[in-house]
């Protein structure tokens, strides 16, 4: 990965995901819905208004998206994140985080789920997340132990590639970034040059980076994201 989202998270070339800025502080409200925080925060996200009319509709909401979520898991488990999957395969991982995207909160940006440390299982175009080093010949040299997105409150977004070189030599490609809010959905994330560690070897090379993605679900489980060209990521909370 020589950088992550393209990040999305991880960047556009090197995929990654975002934070909020210091300046566009997030004022969390007390009156949230339907989800319980495992991260022991004081506050909990709302839910859209079409899906609290009532406490029973309120239970086949929540029954419905946690079946969402469980198919498009079970659909990514086991692709290589995605590297392995037919044209099939993507589409209908593409249409059940479209039915998910109707149950994301109103303003996932400013929804406190988003911190965390999350594993990317899922890029619809493998070069998203890693860059060359997930492409065809990089995943020939370099065998992706995990891929991990790490987002800090405020504004701090971390993406790191672990790898094996040629099948015995360790390595690791780290990436640092500031997240921005766009608006409610939308957040950049500009990195710093990009960290490799291979065996007693490191350094820093290359140029900042940036990548914006789209947050489309998230909850205690999983986040959504969609780059600005299109890549879909499934993320799975650590």
């Amino acid at each position: 990965m020589a950088s992550f989202l393209s990040l999305s998270i991880i960047n556009c070339k090197t995929s990654q995901l975002l934070l909020l800025p210091k300046s566009k502080a997030i004022v969390f409200r007390p009156n949230c819905l339907n989800h319980s925080l495992k991260l022991s925060l004081p506050i909990q996200c709302h839910k859209t208004k079409r899906f609290s009319a009532s406490v029973s509709t309120q239970e086949e909401v929540r029954t419905s998206s946690d079946d969402l979520v469980n198919s498009i898991l079970s659909k990514v488990t086991g692709t290589d994140r995605g590297v392995s999957l037919p044209k099939e395969g993507h589409e209908a991982v593409a249409e059940v985080a479209s039915q998910l995207q109707k149950y994301c909160v109103e303003k996932p940006v400013e929804c406190p789920l988003i911190f965390g440390e999350w594993d990317v299982v899922y890029c619809s175009i493998p070069t998203s997340p890693g860059g060359g080093y997930r492409s065809a010949f990089g995943r020939l040299v370099f065998k992706t132990k995990e891929m991990i997105q790490v987002v800090e409150a405020p504004d701090i977004v971390k993406n790191k590639v672990s790898f094996s070189a040629f099948g015995f030599l360790d390595g690791k490609v780290s990436l640092k970034g500031k997240l921005n809010v766009l608006d409610e959905k939308w957040i950049q994330v500009i990195f710093e040059p990009p960290e490799l560690k291979l065996g007693a070897l490191e350094f820093q090379y290359g140029g900042e980076s940036e990548v914006k993605l789209e947050i489309t679900y998230v909850d205690e489980k999983i986040r959504l994201g969609k780059g600005s060209r299109g890549s879909l990521f499934v993320f799975k909370r650590c």
